[in-house]
């Protein structure tokens, strides 16, 4: 299975984008990752830095303004939906959001654990589209381009020892590979020989 990175060299903005989206509808995908591998790719003169964080930003406001709209249409049902949440933790979440309103949209983009829950639990507790949309927009034009700057940074300081780091994972797995395909065939072997022994064993005694 291709991993993120291969991903987003494949398919360009619109997987960074897709990607991010789904992040933020609760698919286990987390989003730092995802644009922290955006900024790295940046630095490797893939990608360029403008358009990864404009996509970064439209993606996060247009993932969390469906949950919003999710969450205002189906209220606390919803909620129910948006991974495994303990029951206790779930309101302890709603309180934050019904306390803080946009205040707490706006911190929910940088804490990981609340970040996709933040606009179902936002349209659940009656905040207005208006209020949410400007914590939301301001939330994710702040967080983008620190998480893709890191990405950027870490190949700027880190870039070489990386790509040594991926080619030798490579290796290691193509042997991994190998090995298990040569281990494979000495069980075959071994399963054949031992299966085959008992009939000799027979003929040597009608022989007698």
């Amino acid at each position: 299975m291709p991993d993120v990175s291969q991903i987003i060299e494949a398919w360009g903005y619109a997987a960074v984008g897709l990607i991010v989206v789904l992040g933020n509808l609760g698919v286990p995908i987390p989003e730092e990752t995802v644009l922290t591998i955006g900024g790295y790719l940046v630095w490797q003169g893939q990608f360029h830095f403008l358009p990864m964080v404009v996509v970064g930003i439209a993606s996060a406001v247009v993932g969390d303004n469906i949950g919003y709209a999710l969450g205002r249409r189906y209220g606390r049902r919803a909620l129910t939906h948006w991974g495994e949440i303990a029951p206790q933790r779930l309101a302890r979440m709603q309180r934050f959001v019904e306390r803080y309103g946009m205040l707490s949209v706006f911190i929910a983009r940088f804490v990981a654990g609340l970040r996709f829950m933040a606009g179902p639990l936002a349209g659940s507790s009656g905040l207005g589209i208006g209020r949410f949309l400007v914590a939301n927009v301001l939330g994710a034009v702040v967080y983008v381009p620190v998480i893709v700057g890191a990405g950027y940074a870490v190949g700027y300081g880190l870039g070489d020892r990386i790509e040594w780091l991926r080619r030798v994972v490579g290796d290691a797995e193509r042997f991994v590979w190998a090995a298990l395909a040569l281990g494979a065939a000495a069980v075959w072997l071994a399963v054949k020989r031992r299966a085959r022994r008992p009939a000799t064993s027979d003929h040597g005694k009608l022989a007698k």
